[in-house]
């Protein structure tokens, strides 16, 4: 978590470049814009104080200094009401969240016209820009949560459109269930699995009850009654609140007590869902991907992307055999 920062201590870069050395310039132009400084006037840079940042900004004036410019860095303490004031307004971002909510409406207006691989490199650009922007609101006046939401919702309709039939995310309670009364049950959800599919499957199977049957359905309204439906609109375990079918499952049967599960959980909710990509975002989702477009009979998927999901689990789960 990016610390606090006060408006008691600040820091002061002070520098002279020299006019024949190009590059020296903008290097420290990048990298001054790259760390959020407000410029006071040309040549002075400032920031709140802080540890990381102090060390940056020594690093940059130790490089002016051997391409041949000066630099000194200042230590201002105890600036007056107004100073504080005026400095804090140097590094208001609202304008900075307008222009990037424009781009995430962009986007959303696109919606229908991408193809999956285009849309997600967006998406992933604008994520990334996002958390930059956010590292660098050093005191947050609004638009973060603005541009968040804004963001996530857009996401949320762009993986919408490339699966149709995703069911909503509904407001609700998560029911504590008996694993015991679940025990050689017919399950259903809807054919040609996909990642939440798959893993809430794959979980019912290793986790809830080992010797489920499976229905994969054409349609959601093909569900029998004596089936237990998940992952569509009106199931018994489907979406609830921020949580995908894999997250309510878990909650369901209170097996989020397992540290390997709850990283898998969520891997499955960034790949269904969407939000900020983890490390092993893109590895996963091609693989799954190559799997579904190999595997048109999903008893066969999810025989393979079972082994996928025991391997993802015995990892997060530092090597132990599960």
């Amino acid at each position: 978590m990016r610390p606090a920062y006060s408006t008691d201590k600040w820091l002061a870069l002070v520098v002279s470049l020299p006019a024949t050395n190009a590059t020296l310039r903008m290097r420290i132009w990048r990298a001054t814009k790259a760390l959020g400084c407000a410029v006071l006037r040309d040549g002075v840079y400032l920031l709140p104080a802080g540890r990381g940042l102090r060390q940056a900004l020594r690093m940059h004036a130790e490089e002016i200094k051997q391409g041949g410019g000066s630099a000194y860095l200042l230590n201002v303490a105890n600036p007056s009401t107004e100073e504080k004031t005026d400095f804090q307004s140097l590094f208001d971002r609202g304008e900075e969240y307008r222009r990037l909510m424009e781009r995430i409406n962009e986007f959303s207006a696109a919606i229908g016209t991408l193809d999956a691989a285009a849309g997600r490199r967006q998406l992933k650009v604008l994520w990334r820009d996002f958390e930059t922007l956010v590292a660098l609101d050093y005191f947050p006046r609004g638009g973060k949560v603005e541009a968040d939401t804004l963001l996530a919702g857009a996401e949320a309709a762009f993986l919408s459109s490339l699966m149709p039939g995703e069911p909503q995310f509904a407001q609700g309670n998560i029911t504590p269930r008996n694993g015991a009364d679940y025990q050689g049950r017919l399950w259903a959800t809807r054919k040609h699995l996909w990642v939440d599919r798959m893993a809430s499957a794959w979980l019912i199977r290793r986790f809830i009850d080992r010797e489920a049957r499976f229905l994969w359905l054409e349609k959601p309204e093909d569900c029998p009654p004596e089936a237990l439906g998940f992952d569509f609109d009106g199931a018994q375990f489907t979406h609830v609140g921020k949580r995908v079918s894999f997250e309510v499952l878990l909650a369901s049967f209170g097996l989020e007590s397992d540290p390997a599960l709850m990283k898998l959980a969520a891997l499955v909710h960034q790949l269904d869902a969407g939000g900020l990509p983890l490390a092993e975002t893109a590895g996963v989702e091609m693989v799954l991907g190559g799997l579904r477009a190999s595997q048109p009979d999903d008893d066969a998927l999810l025989a393979a992307a079972g082994g996928v999901f025991d391997g993802i689990y015995m990892n997060f789960n530092t090597g132990e055999t599960p």
